[in-house]
């Protein structure tokens, strides 16, 4: 922009120029703050001849009314002749301020930003003079812009009110209004600003008297900028809430299984991530076995979170009635559907049995588990994999993966592997590299795993990491697990046989006394309802873990026992009754390929 040009071409500013030129006069020196001219002499014939053609146009010689108002404009508004640069400048509500020179030195400002900033000495350079500028980091951008000679603009810069010497916002006049407060304060000698403000600039390049300058325009948006600060606060509060609640509804200590070590993570998104919906558990069975689960709900904020809690419920109540993995899901698939049919969640449920060695699971469009073998091998769960949660129509299936001692088994969700850049089984592959080479407890694997692929604080989709390790046992250890099994054929032989073989294997463990009789009484009585109730095959097996004695007896029947009140008169219908009182707890559940499973459960003397 050439300043200098475009103030003498303004009527006004050429029409006095003229008059004090044709007059012999010389040009009367600028005031102060002003912009010199020494090209408008040479523009005025041409600016006075426009105007006269304009007038003749309107068959008057001179173009004027009597009244000195040109002809065809109405009366009450000023000629724009009479108009000057600072005139223009003065009256914007904008701030702007003209620099000159490599050390920007004030050339003027006008009352807006006097009124912002205080007065400014003109020729007094701007590091110096304006602090303002200094906070507002405009000393590098000026000078990238009279070196470049193109124009730039910085957005919502933040000029704090000082400290001290600022003067106090009169009685009811809001933040506001004390903007535009005259009276200014002054740190070191320099006029402060009254309150804190936001500021977007533009700086522009121009040329003054024999040098370049810098046109510097500011437009206050300290109303934008709170609104939006509000907006950002208003969003931290609802993250931290949702963040709050999805902790609250996540386990609060994971269960420890007796023959498995676990260990589990959650982080959130980022500040510029909602929170969203994944979750996961370990529910113990009992006779040993554990359920494993984690999810994610699709959809971010607080209702995700809700979503996450009501399924991670439903998935512990449908656990208790030790079902296999498929028909939990298909449970849970009918239950997603009615807390919300327009939002759906993957999910993987396995359930491990030390007696099996090895996971069975299902999953409904949940990424696969991943196991690492004692020597550091990893494999992939296969299908099946069913759509997600809350789609319904679809009849879910079983797998199953090998889980031998000294194997670790890795559940997740795709926060963990997904990156926009690229394909997510890249990113399963990444975590299989990852996994190979992690070796520790649970919880350092999960940190290692953390750390191999990359998620910070600042991720921007949530990550929950499930990891369990079936211990490969030696030593003492070993000595505090056994297992023995007989299988039993029908008749009146069995009882007998299972009893002494019971009482056979409790004194080999060195149990005491009482707790052997009890596990042998327990025994008879789930052998005998077998006997009575059940079909062959049948088979007796009996745990012992550093923390409980099972005892459990599977038949080919799959009618499940219940526990009733017998009459005193009754010959029969007491033995699960006796079982459930002597023992820690007891249970049942259906076996696959049809028959099922009784079992109860001992705690042992610490």
């Amino acid at each position: 922009m050439n300043f200098t040009r475009w103030s003498a071409r303004l009527p006004g500013t050429q029409r006095r120029i003229a008059a004090r030129t044709g007059s012999g006069d010389s040009p009367a020196k600028p005031r102060d703050n002003s912009v010199r001219s020494p090209g408008a002499k040479s523009s005025v014939p041409a600016a006075r001849g426009e105007f006269e053609r304009h007038g003749e146009q309107h068959g008057d010689r001179t173009g004027e009314h009597p009244d000195g108002r040109p002809d065809g404009e109405p009366a009450g508004i000023p000629a724009l002749e009479e108009l000057s640069v600072r005139d223009v400048l003065g009256g914007l509500p904008a701030l702007v301020a003209l620099v000159y020179g490599p050390d920007h030195r004030v050339a003027y400002v006008n009352d807006a930003y006097t009124d912002a900033f205080g007065p400014r000495e003109p020729g007094t350079a701007a590091a110096e003079g304006c602090p303002e500028l200094v906070e507002l980091g405009l000393m590098p951008l000026m000078d990238q812009v009279l070196r470049s000679g193109k124009p730039r603009t910085v957005k919502s810069r933040k000029v704090l009110a000082a400290t001290s010497g600022t003067p106090d916002t009169p009685p009811g006049t809001s933040p506001h209004a004390s903007a535009h407060v005259s009276s200014h304060g002054s740190v070191n000698g320099s006029p402060t600003v009254a309150r804190d403000g936001s500021y977007t600039v533009t700086c522009t390049p121009v040329e003054t008297s024999g040098s370049g300058g810098v046109l510097i325009f500011a437009a206050d948006v300290t109303d934008h900028a709170e609104a939006a600060e509000r907006l950002r606060a208003s969003e931290r509060r609802l993250r931290e809430t949702a963040v709050a609640l999805q902790r609250s509804l996540l386990p609060q200590e994971l269960e420890q299984p007796d023959d498995l070590r676990v260990a589990a993570t959650y982080q959130p998104g980022g500040t510029d991530a909602a929170v969203g919906g994944d979750w996961y558990d370990v529910i113990t069975l009992g006779a040993g076995r554990t359920a494993l689960v984690i999810g994610d709900v699709m959809g971010r904020g607080v209702r995700a979170a809700a979503v996450m809690g009501q399924l991670r419920t439903a998935v512990r109540a449908y656990a208790r009635l030790d079902l296999p993995p498929h028909e939990v899901l298909q449970l849970l698939d009918g239950l997603a559907a009615e807390i919300d049919p327009s939002q759906i969640a993957t999910c993987v449920y396995a359930v491990h049995d030390p007696n099996e060695g090895r996971l069975v699971y299902a999953s409904a469009g949940h990424l696969p588990i991943l196991v690492r073998a004692e020597d550091g091998t990893v494999a992939r769960a296969a299908d099946p994999t069913g759509p997600p949660l809350g789609t319904g129509g679809w009849i879910h299936t079983s797998g199953t993966i090998d889980l031998a001692p000294g194997s670790t088994a890795v559940l997740y969700t795709d926060g963990l592997v997904e990156r926009r850049s690229e394909d997510i089984d890249e990113g399963v592959a990444s975590l299989e590299r990852a996994l190979a080479g992690a070796k520790g407890s649970p919880q350092v694997v999960c940190d290692r795993l953390i750390r191999a692929m990359g998620v910070t604080a600042e991720h921007d989709d949530d990550v929950a990491v499930l990891v369990l390790q079936h211990p490969a046992r030696t030593g003492h250890s070993a000595e505090l697990f056994h297992n023995a099994a007989l299988d039993l054929l029908g008749g009146i032989e069995a009882a007998p046989r299972a009893r002494a073989f019971a009482s056979g294997v409790l004194s080999s463990w060195r149990f005491p006394v009482e707790l052997k009789d009890l596990g042998v009484l327990a025994t008879s009585e789930l052998v005998a309802n077998s006997l009575q109730h059940g079909t062959p095959p049948m088979r007796l097996r009996l745990r012992r873990t550093d923390r409980r004695l099972i005892i459990e007896v599977t038949d080919g029947d799959d009618h499940l026992p219940l526990r009733r009140h017998a009459e005193p008169a009754d010959e029969a219908g007491r033995g699960i009754s006796i079982v459930a009182t002597i023992a820690s707890s007891w249970g049942s559940r259906r076996t696959p390929g049809g028959g099922k499973a009784v079992w109860c459960e001992f705690a042992l003397p610490h």
